[in-house]
């Protein structure tokens, strides 16, 4: 049974041979791997057997990246959006924004013009041979695109964007559509161009440790309508939707049901998205994909992440719409040899027969 098949009949409450695995190492993370055995020349995703493969396009205005300053330890850069970021060299970290590019509605309007539908906004040489090497392979196959409220934070700064939500909605609503729209476009111009999709791989994240970013209704108002769109839109081209969706997104389950969304991403355990809570409650309905706590897996105690992973997943696999991640990306401190331990117990916790 190859990663297509396999992520197929879970999506389909089904039980396959085992629980299907994938993961979201950081870069640091890999080159500290590379230096404790990670065998050069072999990706991280190979190695371990993930069993998801990406593509995407560009959605950004495209405006030209500067590097504005640099030292040993932090880099500067005017980004595609026309902000300015400071980030680590490693890229480890969420980046600290200096400036946004939208202080105003005429500042939305004046970029607006520049996210038309492009083929300059693919690589076709190079994306089109790793489909081709990647299906191969047997890998489940992904439309990939950054949607709504996350991604219009790198216009509009968060503290304003929230504001902008309760008091220019129709703004808000316009910069949602249109990036989903040219998400769409993209989406149906790769197709055209020979990319095929097992499925849409959206990411969004809604919400903190403590709750939403705001209220469910807001979300019911303004996003909810965009989500449904790319669901029907994606499902219109037999693709099941995943969502990558950060914090303690609880209440926006209902939501995301009745959008289409077929898979809920990541569910971290620190903002009490409880896997075992959310596949009893929802389980019928919904796919999950992570729950297992990062943070256990660079305990010197190996007992935790053995515990962790032998309860979760024995339960949230019964009757298949598990898939296994971690609950957010893998942190440098924890170790190849860690890390190679998780993979073994989630094979073995992961195992039908």
């Amino acid at each position: 049974m190859n990663s297509r098949e396999r992520i197929l009949l879970v999506l389909r409450h089904k039980e396959p041979d085992r629980v299907p695995i994938h993961d979201s190492p950081w870069g640091a993370t890999v080159d500290r791997w590379r230096a404790e055995g990670l065998p050069s020349g072999v990706s991280a995703a190979d190695y371990f057997g993930y069993e998801i493969y990406g593509f995407g396009a560009d959605t950004t205005p495209q405006f030209p990246i500067e590097v504005l300053y640099e030292n040993e330890e932090y880099i500067v850069e005017r980004d595609a959006y026309g902000g300015i970021r400071k980030n680590h060299r490693d890229r480890s970290t969420t980046p600290e924004v200096i400036d946004y590019p939208c202080k105003t509605r005429g500042d939305w309007e004046r970029i607006k013009v520049r996210l038309q539908p492009s083929d300059r906004r693919v690589d076709w040489v190079s994306g089109l041979q790793a489909l081709h090497r990647e299906r191969s392979r047997g890998r489940f196959i992904t439309y990939n695109a950054a949607v709504g409220y996350d991604k219009i934070q790198n216009y509009v700064r968060s503290v304003e964007l929230l504001k902008a939500i309760i008091r220019s909605p129709e703004w808000v609503i316009d910069m949602y559509e249109t990036d989903a729209k040219l998400a769409m476009d993209m989406c149906e111009r790769m197709i055209q161009g020979g990319f095929v999709f097992d499925g849409a791989w959206l990411f969004c994240d809604l919400g903190y440790r403590k709750g939403l970013f705001f209220s469910p209704r807001h979300y019911e108002e303004q996003l909810h309508p965009v989500f449904k769109k790319l669901c029907d839109f994606f499902h219109s081209r037999g693709m099941p939707v995943f969502l990558h969706c950060c914090g303690n997104v609880k209440d926006l389950v209902p939501y995301f049901i009745e959008e289409g969304i077929d898979v809920l991403q990541p569910l971290e355990v620190k903002a009490r998205m409880d896997l075992l809570e959310l596949k009893e409650k929802y389980g019928d309905k919904m796919t999950f994909m992570g729950g297992i706590d990062v943070r256990l897996m660079a305990s010197e105690d190996p007992s935790l992440i053995e515990n962790e992973i032998k309860t979760k997943i024995s339960i949230s696999k019964v009757g298949g719409g598990y898939i296994y991640h971690s609950d957010h990306s893998v942190p440098k401190n924890v170790s190849f040899e860690q890390y190679k331990r998780v993979i073994q117990l989630v094979l073995k916790y992961g195992r039908y027969s």
